[in-house]
């Protein structure tokens, strides 16, 4: 047991945390939040962690600091392909069918984190959507610090690992050591701070990716986060999650689909029950 945050402390700030943004620490994790506040502590030279929590309590600006500091980020381009597969082989052709008055396609990508995914989904709705057809990506986050870096769409060599060749070729230009995704695929995707504890504002999304996100949301959390991606979707829409996650149990109004690629899920038209 660490001897630098108390049961109690800890306790306090799995709390403040869960309440704050449906993220939930346990004694799995405890690790990384102890090393998370004892960071802070150091770059804000406070000396305890009571001084802290009072002032995460007041500040509203320090509140997302911690939240940000408490996301863990690991993403790349292209990760679990199967999912880009299925965009590509069953999603697309669905939507074009469905979209053929309006030719817009609206996708979220929710827990975005640096940007690789919103991206991805990108290049492959530029690459294999009829020329006739267009999109827009709403990428999310918690963490303010990746969205930054989404952003600038600037990645180092070992971070375009697992980008095919034709679409590194297409899609970025390298810059010595570094790549830049071009602007034709920047300007698709706008980039937005959003806890997912909240409604969004936005609706009328024909995708959502929201994936290895509900793996850090107790159960109650997962529940009022599908419920409100379910009022944000288009009747007929998809919902991708990580492939450890399920609904499985969960009455939420979407259907598992099952197709050659991968499973996913799909927007039930004939249940409006949202949760």
């Amino acid at each position: 047991m660490s001897d630098f945050l108390s049961d109690a402390d800890f306790e306090r700030f799995k709390t403040l945390i869960y309440d704050a943004s449906g993220i939930t620490f346990s004694e799995v994790n405890r690790s990384i939040l102890e090393s998370r506040i004892r960071e802070i502590l150091r770059n804000k030279k406070l000396e305890t962690t009571q001084q802290f929590y009072e002032m995460v309590q007041k500040d509203q600006e320090v509140l997302k600091e911690f939240l940000d500091s408490v996301t863990t980020n690991l993403t790349r381009f292209f990760r679990n392909m199967p999912h880009f597969e299925a965009l590509q082989h069953y999603i697309i052709p669905e939507l074009v069918k469905i979209k053929s008055l309006t030719k817009r396609i609206k996708v979220w990508s929710a827990g975005c984190s640096t940007g690789e995914e919103p991206y991805t989904i990108a290049m492959v709705l530029h690459r294999h959507l009829p020329p006739d057809y267009t999109f827009d990506i709403i990428a999310s986050d918690l963490s303010l610090r990746t969205l930054m870096v989404a952003k600038q769409g600037i990645y180092d060599e070992s971070r375009i690992q697992g980008v095919p060749d034709d679409y590194l070729r297409q899609y970025f230009t390298q810059n010595g050591n570094s790549y830049q995704v071009n602007k034709e695929i920047m300007d698709r995707i706008q980039f937005d701070y959003h806890n997912l504890k909240y409604d969004s504002k936005r609706t009328d999304f024909d995708i959502v990716f929201c994936r290895n996100v509900l793996i850090y949301f107790d159960e109650a959390a997962q529940k009022e986060v599908i419920a409100k991606f379910w009022k944000t979707m288009t009747p007929h829409s998809f919902l991708f999650i990580g492939h450890s996650e399920s609904l499985f149990g969960m009455d939420t109004g979407f259907t598992f689909l099952k197709t050659d690629w991968t499973c996913l899920y799909e927007k039930n038209i004939n249940n409006t029950k949202s949760n």
